[in-house]
């Protein structure tokens, strides 16, 4: 692991992956947010979705879906939140009561996250609040 500095703290935990069809996004989502505040740094709600993608998976007819003889597809996304460890049981039933799926494809990996140290760089010409307004920033946080 990489240490602490005088510019960021490093804070160890659990990354959690989760892939879920698109029209489910939204209410496993939510119900992680109800889980766990999500927060890093000075923020709350931070997670990532990727682009839709697709799982491939063959059932073997021991549960709910009959046995296939090959692998089927389903278009999916995968959600991926940071948690703190003791969040991670909270979450994950969260998970299960939301997701369509009888199995929900989830994983968990130890991770680290940088959190930053306030003040360090407000006159950093990177930053987007000191270049002129880039597309992706949010209609909320433009001047």
């Amino acid at each position: 692991m990489i240490p602490s500095t005088a510019r960021y703290d490093v804070e160890s935990g659990l990354m959690l992956a989760c892939q879920v069809p698109a029209e489910a996004e939204a209410r496993v989502l939510n119900a992680i947010r109800n889980a766990a505040p999500l927060t890093w740094g000075d923020y709350d709600a931070v997670s990532f979705a990727s682009a839709e993608g697709r799982q491939d998976f063959r059932s073997l007819g021991s549960g709910r879906n009959a046995a296939t003889p090959s692998p089927v597809s389903v278009p999916c996304i995968e959600l991926r939140i940071f948690l703190k460890t003791e969040q991670a049981p909270a979450v994950v039933a969260a998970i299960y009561a939301a997701h369509p799926y009888e199995e929900p494809v989830i994983t968990l990996w130890p991770a680290s996250r940088t959190l930053h140290r306030r003040g360090q760089d407000e006159d950093n010409p990177n930053r987007f609040w000191n270049r002129d307004t880039a597309d992706w920033v949010p209609p909320a946080h433009r001047p």
